[in-house]
């Protein structure tokens, strides 16, 4: 398939052959929407009100405190909080309205920018992957070659190809699927068997020698294959 503006971001991701692609995927994604708003688009109204509407998870709230960029941080800040409180908490009762309040506060992180963005950004890049797979034969060697799919964009992957690809095309698609999860779950379940293992005695500073990295790291990269993300503390 002749490379393309759409094709190319999908081989970046796919190329390495390291990790999930799909992670990466949103990863480059999430980057890319995260500086974006930390810049000059902090400054554009249509923005702003989004921002303002929808706020940011925990999570996307951590990656933006990371940019070290806290004066743009707190102009977005000041404003959610301002929506917060004049369409909670200062809004005037109608005569048919009576507004739960704790209700829409348990709302607040039911929304984020950043999420919508990216959810966006990957749904189109999945079409295009989807197409590549079906009919590069290529490219749907490379997606064979992968370290491995996690849990979570497993069950996306799988959502998308039943509606996308055509029964013979989504045979061969879960087949690779399940073969990428299935080889890379028997291989980090006996890692962090041996994680375990290691703390018996009889096993004492084993978990110490240069050629166990691989059991060394094996709890976090068990997080990040159920949760589809590293996790903060090691």
């Amino acid at each position: 398939m002749r490379e393309s503006i759409l094709t190319i971001p999908i081989n970046e991701v796919f190329e390495p052959r390291k990790g999930c692609p799909i992670c990466a995927m949103r990863n480059t994604v999430e980057e890319h929407i995260s500086e974006y708003i930390m810049g000059a688009a902090m400054m554009e109204p249509d923005v702003r009100m989004e921002t303002n509407a929808l706020g940011f998870c925990h999570y996307h709230f951590n990656g933006l405190l990371r940019q070290n960029n806290r004066l743009s941080l707190g102009l977005m800040l000041n404003t959610h909080l301002a929506e917060i409180r004049t369409e909670i908490f200062e809004k005037k009762k109608t005569l048919f309205s009576k507004p739960n309040k704790a209700k829409k506060c348990s709302e607040i992180d039911e929304t984020c920018f950043v999420c919508s963005k990216v959810d966006w950004g990957v749904s189109h890049m999945l079409e295009t992957f989807f197409k590549m797979f079906r009919i590069d034969e290529g490219f749907r060697r490379l997606y064979s070659q992968q370290e491995y799919i996690c849990i979570p964009h497993y069950t996306m992957l799988m959502n998308n190809a039943a509606l996308t690809l055509k029964k013979d095309e989504l045979k061969a698609f879960e087949e690779a699927s399940d073969k990428l999860v299935g080889d890379y779950l028997k291989t980090l379940n006996a890692d962090v068997g041996e994680f375990c293992d290691s703390f018996d005695y009889r096993n004492a500073k084993k978990l110490h020698n240069e050629d166990m990295e691989h059991v060394r790291n094996s709890i976090e990269r068990a997080i990040e294959f159920i949760t589809s993300r590293k996790p903060d503390v090691k």
